[in-house]
């Protein structure tokens, strides 16, 4: 059944994918965010206000919408930066969700949240994988404005009976299969520093060699930005219950593992040396998306899949 959608953030990587999504399932969009809408995806919402998500215009204009759901992929997301900057992390991530919130209870209280959480509140991992009862424990700002929000949520929830559901993100990559959308120039994860640094011809630095796993990296879960979209479009069905679901791939991948998979790939070589970890940067941290798996299947890309449909987006953008 066709239904009226707000994405916040839709201008972003994950935003305008799940925009493309819901605009595929036959949805209604309103896309907000205060960035301009690029032009590969001028097409994808009905209407798009160009505007913060917590400003009086797009306050207006989410009344006048009357959303069945709202998808709040907006706000900052760096963790590097919130150690430096934790006054923007918390103002912009917590502060303005819950003004919004507020609205929602006012205005609109029988719309669905679906709210763009993160690994990040794990931090270290005392057990992986990690399912969604193990102990929260964030190591920087961000993790903890995503924790601090999933809270709100679930104390709205009792007291008010908001309807949400929160998405804790494990690592999203990739590209549109069809190769309509993709991350921006200057991507902060694995695969897209490789890739960048495989078409720019430039020298790849690993952060860390010596971790306690197979082959002395990191280990991470990864999972395809258009299976992230294809939750987003599930969890409109009023059957998924409220509350928190992990979306991961259920395994893990080495960097190394990275690496060699994007040299046969793109059949090119990465020029790379190892450097200095990263602090606050666990050995493994992968998910157990099973909570969320028992309503449906909603993964279908392997981690080839992911390394191929982003190497597209760059050669086409570079093209």
């Amino acid at each position: 059944m066709k239904q009226k959608i707000v994405v916040t953030g839709a201008a972003g990587y994950i935003g305008g994918q799940i925009a493309l999504a819901l605009k595929d399932a036959g949805h209604e969009i309103m896309g907000i965010d205060r960035r301009p809408c690029p032009k590969h995806l001028k097409e994808v919402c009905n209407q798009f206000v160009l505007a913060d998500f917590d400003s009086d215009t797009a306050g207006k204009k989410l009344i006048q919408f009357v959303p069945d759901a709202i998808v709040h992929c907006a706000g900052t997301s760096l963790v590097g930066p919130s150690v430096r900057y934790p006054s923007d992390y918390y103002h912009n991530n917590v502060v303005k969700t819950i003004h919004m919130l507020d609205l929602v209870l006012a205005a609109l209280p029988k719309t669905r949240v679906i709210f763009s959480s993160s690994a990040a509140v794990y931090g270290e991992p005392v057990l992986t994988p990690c399912a969604e009862v193990d102990p929260c424990e964030p190591v920087s700002p961000y993790g903890e404005s995503k924790r601090m929000v999933e809270q709100v949520l679930a104390s709205y929830h009792r007291a008010y009976k908001l309807d949400y559901v929160a998405f804790r993100y494990f690592n999203a990559c990739g590209a549109d299969s069809q190769g309509r959308h993709g991350s921006e120039p200057g991507g902060t994860h694995i695969i897209s520093r490789v890739l960048e640094s495989i078409r720019d011809k430039q020298e790849f630095v690993l952060n860390g060699i010596d971790y306690p796993t197979n082959d002395g990296t990191c280990v991470r879960d990864y999972v395809h930005v258009e299976d992230i979209a294809a939750a987003h479009v599930a969890a409109l069905d009023a059957k998924i219950s409220a509350g928190v679901y992990n979306l991961g791939s259920n395994q893990g991948v080495s960097n190394l593992e990275i690496i060699d998979s994007a040299q046969r790939i793109t059949k090119q070589i990465l020029n790379f040396r190892s450097g200095d970890k990263r602090a606050g940067d666990p050995a493994m941290l992968t998910a157990s998306s099973e909570n969320f798996d028992q309503f449906g299947s909603w993964r279908k890309y392997s981690l080839d899949d992911m390394i191929q449909h982003a190497w597209n987006w760059y050669v086409r953008q570079n093209s």
